[in-house]
């Protein structure tokens, strides 16, 4: 096999990063402002301009995100077999700008045409997830793509990529809801002004795929100065002994379809999930199930990419429970928090973007701690780091639990636990997705290496679905009280089946989108929110535990990987 002489090479510096990872990074950037923008504006207009319950908006919201993260499935493929990386990640861009340009129209329409508004918003969220999917896999692939195998720069590398994610989120988290999440001092939210916020979104998707285009035959090259991301059949590396085709039976591939339409019945009628849950859930546990069939794999292949199953299944709570972000958290901050912080009442929407300004404080520091302790002997394997993220996952949203305990239906808490609740889940991110990313360049065969990172993601889109099941169990936030006991009803006792409300009371109960009902998780009744916060609590507490017990058997199976 051909050698690389890294101190010969001016394309990986024996110090530092290539050049390339700074190109990704910004294109991601751009990418993660688009997406991260529409996200902090999406349920707000769901609720406010088409007229959606909390609960429907929080469901629409889990199914989008899951479907954004099933989709680099069919991105990775499309990618290994047939474009190449630069070519999926310039589709990608250009479809998801599109597609947020179907949000302003539907946000410019809502209030002359609300069917056809309401039409647009599902057609733009369809764009955006088909965009996203040939984006998403194929610019993280090819940031461990820069490196050749086995470098231990690799973590630092998506740590610094993973900052990248962040800065975009920030911009994109202040700048769309400065510009659509417009609310006066009185309280009254202007709803007209959604559409900019989705407009700026576009523009940035525009821009940062531009960027790529025009630079990336320059800066993205590999190790030995070979272009990377080209058509599979111009990206071969000469002399690699590695196999490079799959071999799949035709056993195989028709079990997998049988596979793939029982469990999408048993999610859909046995779990009672959704078509859209039930497809997510039945893809990823599928695509697992055939990859891992591919008859050319070696044991030591074989047992990698089931680490990285197992370690998949546990992000999934991780995603299920930091995602309450876009959904129920921002309710809550919407309706039953004191936004005001030092003098400067912020939008709702922008109270999540507490996450990206911490990822940007300490995602380098990060970094330097994980070479630090690599060059002590100190680093922590893989699997610990991401159950020490599940664990600070846990405190911040314990650290809500016990501010919420005993408040009243109409109190508020203050903004600033939100705030340290973030920054709880931000030190937990960072130490499980970067450090997730780099482990499935890692461990992916060459042949696989888009197509299982589209199975990582579907980890993700599983965990979205659940955030979105989830999200639906808020119980009633204190403006719901508010308007009750302003038609006469008091909600408290209506919840609490002591009073029945009138037929009349119930229509306008109805009218408002106020529940009559506590909602329920798996059989449980979720009557406050301390048994809301409380159930983030146990979730990934438990998966903490469980994945740290578990790191020995990972280690063996990622066969010296850490």
């Amino acid at each position: 096999m051909d050698t690389i002489n890294i101190a010969e090479n001016p394309n990986l510096p024996a110090k530092g990063h290539p050049k390339g990872l700074y190109l990704l990074f910004t294109t991601e950037m751009w990418e993660r402002f688009n997406f991260y923008g529409m996200r902090a504006l999406l349920t707000l207009f769901l609720v406010n301009s088409l007229a959606f319950r909390e609960s429907e908006a929080s469901v629409i919201y889990g199914g989008f995100l899951g479907l954004c993260y099933l989709t680099p499935m069919l991105g990775g493929f499309v990618s290994d077999r047939f474009l190449g990386n630069r070519n999926c990640i310039l589709l990608g861009g250009v479809v998801m700008g599109i597609g947020q340009l179907f949000l302003f129209f539907s946000a410019s329409t809502f209030e002359t045409n609300f069917d056809m508004s309401k039409t647009a918003m599902y057609i733009a969220l369809g764009t955006i997830i088909l965009g996203n999917g040939f984006f998403k896999p194929n610019i993280s692939s090819m940031v461990g793509q820069l490196y050749p195998k086995g470098d231990s720069r690799l973590d630092s590398a998506f740590t610094i990529f993973y900052m990248g994610i962040n800065m975009g989120a920030f911009l994109g988290m202040y700048i769309c809801p400065l510009l659509g999440d417009v609310v006066l001092d009185d309280g009254t939210r202007i709803v007209t002004a959604f559409k900019w916020g989705f407009f700026a979104a576009s523009m940035a998707m525009f821009f940062g795929s531009a960027l790529f285009y025009f630079l990336k035959e320059k800066y993205v090259v590999g190790p030995t100065g070979n272009a990377i991301g080209a058509k599979p059949s111009l990206n071969i590396t000469k002399g690699s002994e590695e196999v490079l085709k799959a071999q799949f039976s035709n056993t195989a591939i028709y079990c997998s379809i049988a596979a793939f339409f029982i469990l999408v019945f048993f999610f859909r009628f046995a779990v009672d999930q959704n078509w859209i849950y039930s497809f997510i859930y039945g893809s990823g546990i599928t695509l697992a199930g055939f990859i891992i069939s591919d008859n050319s794999l070696s044991k030591m292949e074989r047992d990698r990419i089931m680490a990285l199953y197992i370690l998949a299944f546990f992000v999934m709570f991780f995603w299920a429970c930091f995602e309450q972000a876009g959904s129920s958290l921002t309710f809550i901050a919407d309706y039953q928090t004191d936004r005001r912080l030092f003098g400067w009442n912020m939008p709702p929407s922008f109270v999540q973007n507490a996450n990206s300004i911490f990822i940007i404080v300490f995602a380098l520091p990060f970094s330097w701690l994980w070479l630090y302790l690599q060059k002590r002997n100190l680093e922590p394997i893989s699997p610990v780091k991401q159950s020490f993220g599940l664990l600070l996952l846990a405190v911040g949203f314990l650290i809500m639990a016990f501010q919420v305990k005993g408040l009243g239906t109409t109190e508020k808490i203050g903004v600033s636990w939100l705030i340290l609740m973030y920054l709880f889940h931000t030190l937990g991110e960072l130490c499980l997705s970067p450090i997730g990313l780099s482990l499935v360049s890692k461990l992916a065969p060459l042949r696989f290496s888009s197509l299982l990172m589209g199975v990582w993601f579907i980890a993700n889109a599983a965990g979205y679905a659940l955030a979105g099941t989830l999200g639906a169990a808020l119980p009633p936030t204190g403006d719901k009280y508010t308007l009750a006991q302003g038609i006469g009803v008091n909600l408290q006792a209506v919840l609490d089946k002591t009073i029945i409300p009138t037929a009349a009371q119930l229509s306008k109960l109805n009218e408002l989108r106020i529940p009559i009902e506590y909602p329920m998780f798996a059989g449980f009744v979720i009557h406050n929110l301390f048994e809301f916060f409380m159930l983030f609590v146990i979730l990934p507490g438990v998966a903490a535990v469980l994945l740290f017990l578990l790191s020995g058997v990972l280690k063996k199976l990622m066969h010296e990987v850490r």
